[in-house]
């Protein structure tokens, strides 16, 4: 964390998913398509974690790195559809491609209404999932460096002294160091001194940068 702590939080999107090898879930009961996805993920370069259930991939371990979810229409417990309301519900950062042999207009509406990337009938060739698979990443990656920023952001500000809090939450709202001085009983030089201490801790270069930062963090004085 400290390493991160030292990235200015607007740069953390690219830090957070450089040379982090993505995964591509797939869940599916037949083994013939795991095993045959399974090398293709591979070939192409990804992570595949494979599983025959929505239960087993459910209790799997999450990751924090850009991801996707390959999901069968048909599965041995809850139906893909019901799978993906409960992912997109709880893992935005984790786009849903749908796989199935018995494709239906309905179910293919319901499934990208949901928010799923895409909906692939079998037969499909390996390009055009490669082509799902490379979007769905993208976005993942996104998703997952703008938490990333945000994590680091809260804890570049849980860093701050109560007083260097209350001095940011007044600055980010234009007044200057006299005017936060009296609004605190403190004097203007000292004022000036935790505003300093402020910005090097935020990482902020400018007082801009620092009203974005308290934005996203919905840091003020009515917070």
């Amino acid at each position: 964390m400290y390493r991160l702590l030292m990235t200015r939080p607007q740069e953390l999107s690219a830090v957070a998913t450089k040379d982090i090898m993505p995964v591509v879930f797939v869940v599916d009961d037949d083994i013939s398509i795991r095993e045959s996805l399974e090398l293709l993920i591979r070939q192409a370069g990804w992570r595949p974690e494979l599983f025959s259930s929505a239960k087993d991939f459910l209790s799997f371990p999450r990751m924090h790195v850009p991801s996707c979810l390959i999901l069968d229409v048909n599965l041995p417990d809850l139906s893909g559809l019901e799978l993906q309301e409960l992912v997109s519900g709880d893992r935005t950062d984790m786009p849903i491609i749908f796989v199935t042999g018995f494709g239906d207009v309905p179910t293919t509406v319901k499934a990208m209404k949901a928010g799923a990337v895409e909906f692939l009938t079998k037969p499909f060739s390996d390009d055009v999932l490669i082509g799902a698979i490379e979007s769905a990443l993208e976005r993942s990656a996104e998703t997952v460096g703008l938490e990333a920023q945000q994590e680091v952001l809260r804890e570049c500000y849980n860093s701050l002294s109560r007083r260097e809090r209350e001095v940011m939450r007044f600055v980010v709202t234009g007044m200057l160091n006299k005017q936060v001085g009296f609004e605190l009983g403190i004097s203007e030089i000292t004022v000036k001194a935790h505003r300093g201490q402020v910005m090097r801790k935020m990482n902020a270069r400018s007082l801009p940068d620092l009203v974005k930062m308290s934005a996203k963090l919905g840091v003020g004085l009515d917070s």
